[in-house]
């Protein structure tokens, strides 16, 4: 579904972005200008597995669920894409067929450069190419700490950071009590559970625990982090 232009939030949240903020106005510029908005609904498949790629993409909206299928036919949640992040750059520069199943989860909108403007705007903006070398050494980074997290980590502390990413990337105040932060992004106990790559009874068991901590607080409609310090502590317990 394809509506032309972003809302105010929406052209926000792609202003505000880390990475997107860092290039120069003509270059931004330049990239809106060519972009073209597509809306989706809870579940829509936005790229499949295979597929070549046509777009380079940004989340303006909502979350973009990345996953793989395993060989039991399995889905296995892999990594969320909030909004202001883009992706799907390194298959626009191999021109290799795309990894990953990308799913919308919640209404989520996505901000699109075709295959060919991107090659234009590369060819226009040499700043691109460094910026990209940027972007990809930081997902190199991020890679590599996760991995180090997985092997080094007990389950407890691999939990609470990314309870800490998700209160960054999703968090707003409660409307109970503003010193607590409600995680806007509503996952599954078993899409948490993927994410740390461990089972769900152990993730259930090690949440229900922090909420005894009352560090966060279980609810219906998802998790509400009560004590971030808490949260920091277990993950640097020494300092």
């Amino acid at each position: 579904m394809t509506e032309p232009i972003l809302t105010l939030d929406e052209r926000s949240a792609i202003n505000a972005g880390r990475w997107f903020s860092s290039l120069s106005p003509s270059l931004r510029h330049d990239i809106l200008r060519c972009a073209f908005v597509k809306r989706f609904k809870d579940g829509d498949l936005i790229t499949a597995r295979g597929d070549t790629p046509q777009e380079w993409i940004a989340c303006a909206k909502g979350a973009v669920r990345v996953s793989s299928t395993s060989l039991s036919g399995k889905q296995i949640t892999l990594t969320y894409v909030e909004p202001g992040i883009w992706f799907g750059d390194v298959a626009m520069f191999d021109g290799d067929r795309r990894t990953h199943d990308a799913y919308a989860h919640d209404d989520t909108t996505c901000l699109c450069v075709a295959r060919a403007d991107f090659k234009k705007i590369l060819a226009q903006h040499t700043e691109l190419y460094e910026a990209l070398l940027r972007l990809h050494a930081r997902r190199i980074r991020q890679l590599y700490g996760l991995v180090e997290d997985l092997n080094t980590l007990p389950l407890r502390a691999r939990l609470a950071k990314q309870l800490l990413h998700l209160m960054r990337s999703y968090g707003v105040p409660s409307l109970s009590d503003g010193a607590e932060i409600r995680i806007g992004l509503q996952l599954a106990q078993e899409e948490l559970a993927q994410l740390l790559g461990a089972s769900r009874q152990r993730v259930n068991q090690e949440l229900k625990t922090l909420e005894r901590e009352e560090t966060i607080r279980i609810e219906p409609g998802g998790l509400v982090v009560r004590n971030r310090a808490a949260l920091m502590h277990i993950t640097e317990p020494d300092r």
